[in-house]
């Protein structure tokens, strides 16, 4: 399949509703597990998407569609672990669910044309990349979230579920 920003905003514009209904009203031994050691519960996951709606996917956008100097910040993937502090998860899902409708609002009024796609920007670490490239790794970061917290949620009855365990492939991870 080949990148189009109709068939990306599919995906980003339903992400919240996706992780609001898999996680909403649970009981925060769902929402508070984790796979062991320093791996991510789902309520880390949220505050990192939120981490990420405010400073990387439209503020990368952004610098690649500017005249300005085209280098991104590095990401802080462990800012959520700060943030979040003191927020419960449904203050987290309002947050992200806020954040993401502005920035596809603000994404939505750029009208980003084919030859925009094209455009770069400098990655700290990957150097060069294109819009479209950003944009679809966007879509794929929400997917494999999305995955991560199922794999996290179901690891939980790991050792619950008995021998149907050899046809659970989300538990094998």
């Amino acid at each position: 399949m080949q990148f189009s920003l109709l068939q990306s905003m599919e995906i980003l514009e339903r992400t919240p509703v996706v992780i609001d209904s898999l996680l909403g009203n649970l009981s925060d031994s769902w929402v508070k597990g984790n796979e062991g050691g320093e791996s991510w519960s789902p309520y880390d996951i949220v505050g990192h998407l939120i981490h990420g709606e405010k400073t990387d996917w439209m503020v990368r956008a952004e610098i690649i569609l500017s005249k300005r100097d085209k280098h991104f910040e590095l990401f802080d993937r462990f800012a959520q672990f700060q943030d979040s502090k003191g927020k419960n998860l449904q203050q987290l899902l309002d947050e992200f669910h806020e954040l993401r409708r502005n920035n596809l609002q603000k994404l939505k009024t750029m009208s980003v044309s084919n030859d925009d796609l094209t455009k770069t920007g400098i990655h700290p670490a990957f150097g060069e990349v294109t819009l479209s490239q950003l944009l679809a790794t966007w879509v794929v970061h929400d997917l494999n979230h999305i995955h991560q917290i199922s794999r996290v949620m179901a690891k939980q009855y790991a050792s619950a579920v008995g021998p149907w365990i050899e046809y659970l492939g989300v538990l094998k991870m």
